[in-house]
């Protein structure tokens, strides 16, 4: 599937889009090589084709247009290929720290960890394809160009060599290198553009700027928040140790005390959080709507002592996807916080709007900025 070939109409919308953005080139630089922010390609992406934008959530995809997922790329043009970042793993050093001496080895974690993270996304999203979405920058002109994002065939892994600070390798398909010292992943692209097109570039897009704000000053208005409110949950817990309860929380199914489903697990509420937002969930046992990332809704309620746990109702509705599909367990078999760190996430975000409440999954370290945030504001 080609977005640019097979959607013309919205096609052009999107080049129109991006040339009137790269005229103003020269707010930014005086190169005659057209000035892209990301986030402005990301925007610019999901307004032209009427797609969901993702590049503020955790999931690692930055758009999602029905059941196919684009990561967009911008980067400069150097004659018919690029080697460009597609992944971090500083929060999984610990995973391959020490496996230097055998490159084989070294690189097969990275791989895995690499093709986890994408697994982790397709299955709590149920996607169906994942694209590369590239926007190529030359001399006053800027090159389009497509390819599927594809796992990385582990056993097909070879020409494995060490230069300096950096591994490369190859499935046979994509030419890698991993940066040890960045935690990096680069993969090289080769460019074959499905559009090119020609820009101008403003010579005083200043004037022309604040000429417009005065003739169109009236049609500026202030935009609301999306959500009323969001928290943040951790998955994990922090008594004696950062690890997951072997008997509780996403392993409530392994409790001591009453036979359980093999599906059965909530998330916990923090205290913390009832205190400093009281209003923010409902009374315990009221039931709400709860939005998944892949739009399924659920009943969802606060429950047990003290308001500490969020479930689903029935409490396997939700989690028989999260264990079997998302963590890939076994019937029986205990969420660890390795799993966790296998796809960057230890903490979910749940917004809320209205009387409804929107969950995703959230990178490691979240639930410890926000909590550490919420002290600091309390304190001052």
């Amino acid at each position: 599937m080609s977005l640019l070939q097979d959607n013309k109409e919205y096609t052009e919308k999107y080049v129109e889009l991006l040339t009137v953005v790269w005229s103003l080139s020269k707010l930014f630089s005086d190169s005659t090589t057209p000035y892209l922010y990301y986030r402005a390609a990301e925007n610019i992406f999901c307004k032209a084709f009427n797609a969901e934008n993702l590049s503020r959530s955790d999931c690692t995809a930055d758009a999602r247009l029905d059941w196919v997922w684009y990561w967009l790329k911008t980067f400069l043009y150097k004659w018919w290929k690029a080697l460009e970042k597609i992944a971090e793993f500083n929060a999984e050093r610990n995973l391959y720290a020490g496996h230097e001496s055998n490159l084989d080895e070294f690189i097969k974690i990275i791989a895995e960890l690499r093709n986890r993270r994408i697994e982790f996304t397709m299955s709590i999203y149920w996607i169906k394809e994942m694209v590369y979405h590239c926007v190529s920058r030359g001399e006053n002109k800027f090159l389009l160009h497509e390819e599927n994002m594809d796992f990385i065939d582990i056993p097909k892994i070879h020409k494995v060599s060490k230069n300096r600070n950096s591994v490369s390798f190859t499935d046979g398909l994509h030419e890698y290198s991993f940066n040890i010292s960045k935690s990096t992943l680069f993969k090289k692209f080769y460019i074959n553009p499905i559009r090119e097109f020609d820009v101008s570039i403003f010579e005083d897009p200043f004037t022309m700027l604040e000429n417009l704000f005065k003739e169109h000053s009236h049609l500026f208005e202030k935009t609301e928040d999306v959500y009323d409110k969001i928290v943040y949950l951790p998955l994990y817990s922090e008594q004696w140790e950062i690890h997951v309860p072997e008997r509780s929380w996403l392993n409530q199914w392994n409790a001591w005390w009453r036979e359980r489903h093999e599906d059965e697990l909530y998330i916990p509420v923090p205290a913390r959080i009832h205190k400093i937002y009281p209003d923010f969930f409902p009374e315990q046992d009221a039931p709400f709507n709860l939005h998944l990332p892949d739009w399924t809704v659920l009943s969802a309620k606060i429950c047990q002592e003290n308001r500490k746990a969020l479930m689903s109702n029935p409490n396997k509705a939700l989690w028989k996807r999260l264990l079997r599909d998302v963590f890939k367990k076994e019937q029986w078999e205990v969420v660890t916080y390795e799993d966790l760190e296998k796809i960057w996430v230890d903490s979910v975000e749940v917004a809320k709007k209205w009387n409804d409440y929107y969950i995703n999954f959230k990178d490691i370290g979240t639930y410890e900025d926000f909590k550490n945030d919420n002290e600091k504001e309390n304190n001052e």
